[in-house]
């Protein structure tokens, strides 16, 4: 069973800082991509960042240049740092992992559409 354990989050003013940290468990065969969505109601969910089992990354325009994903591949976690941040970063932000990818246009916490979902973080950042 595919797991996922997220931590941190939390309120901070406009321009603060926040690190994201989700450790994963279940992936004995296959390293999955990691990433983090987001989603606010009534809006769509938003894939925020992902990093694939080659390191690469991807950011979404909206947060490119103030968030960085990184990962420690010995205690299966990845991070997410937040800096600079705007008011409209505040969302509900899920974890998630794929053997395969992480891709967009699905709906945050969607059953079978990845391998595994973190249970969510608030993010609020006030002004």
């Amino acid at each position: 069973e595919f797991q996922l354990v997220e931590s941190g989050g939390g309120s901070v003013q406009v321009g603060g800082s926040l690190r994201l940290s989700c450790t994963a468990s279940g992936f004995t065969y296959d390293e999955p991509d990691m990433g983090w969505y987001r989603q606010v109601p009534g809006a769509e969910c938003e894939l925020v960042s992902r990093i694939s089992k080659d390191g690469s990354t991807y950011y979404a325009d909206s947060v490119k240049g103030r968030f960085t994903i990184s990962q420690d591949n010995a205690k299966n976690t990845a991070y997410l740092k937040m800096d600079s941040l705007k008011p409209e970063d505040t969302s509900v932000y899920y974890c998630a992992a794929d053997r395969h990818d992480l891709w967009t246009g699905l709906d945050c916490l969607e059953e079978g559409a990845l391998d595994a979902w973190g249970q969510g973080t608030l993010v609020t950042v006030s002004s």
